[in-house]
């Protein structure tokens, strides 16, 4: 092997053996649903990372369809990363499916809860569910992560597509996924609270 390879190899086998960790626990929003991943609000958070010189990677272990359930029970594997910051953008396919909100918060608890236990920060993502499942559910579902934010003193992002989920330009045809043009705005809310968590 050529010599400048092995020193290649060697170098990016440090980086990433001294790098800090950030693990992404969510569902199709963070996965990157129906646009390339390198277009996703996840990837143009790398790239944030990557400009200001900072040694993170982020693993994205987000699965299109997860419940809170779902990322309870593969926490324990994406803990292996021995994140700095776990980011949880889950709920909204517990809400579609018109589980309890008690539920859906407990769970979101025990991910949080067990992610601070590993030293790990949490930031958490809200999501919302639309009107037609009554005001009273819905209000009970959007409450469930300022409580938790309150309740277990962690910064959260209030609903992370506000400013992109009434833009038809900004979504896909679905009318629930966002689409490559409003992944930075998504992306753009997430790193206005993780910024503090690195410091």
């Amino acid at each position: 092997m050529p010599r400048f390879l092995c020193a290649t190899l060697m170098l990016l086998m440090s980086m990433t053996a001294t790098a800090k960790s950030i693990v992404v626990l969510g569902d199709s929003i963070s996965a990157g649903y129906g646009i390339e991943v390198s277009e996703g609000w996840v990837a143009l958070l790398q790239q944030k990372l990557d400009a200001t010189g900072g040694d993170y990677v982020v693993h994205n272990t987000s699965i299109s369809g997860d419940t809170t359930a779902g990322g309870l029970a593969r926490l324990d594997q994406a803990l292996t990363y021995k994140p700095t910051v776990v980011i949880v953008e889950l709920g909204a396919n517990d809400g579609l499916r018109g589980l309890p909100p008690v539920e859906i918060k407990r769970n979101l608890a025990e991910i949080i809860q067990r992610a601070q236990q590993a030293d790990a920060k949490v930031l958490l993502l809200s999501m919302k569910i639309p009107p037609n499942y009554g005001k009273r559910y819905v209000d009970l579902f959007y409450a469930i992560y300022p409580q938790l934010a309150t309740e277990l003193r962690l910064p959260y992002v209030p609903f992370i597509m506000e400013d992109v989920a009434l833009s038809k330009d900004m979504m896909q045809l679905d009318g629930l996924h966002p689409n490559a043009k409003g992944q930075p705005v998504i992306a753009d809310k997430v790193w206005q609270q993780l910024l503090p968590l690195l410091k």
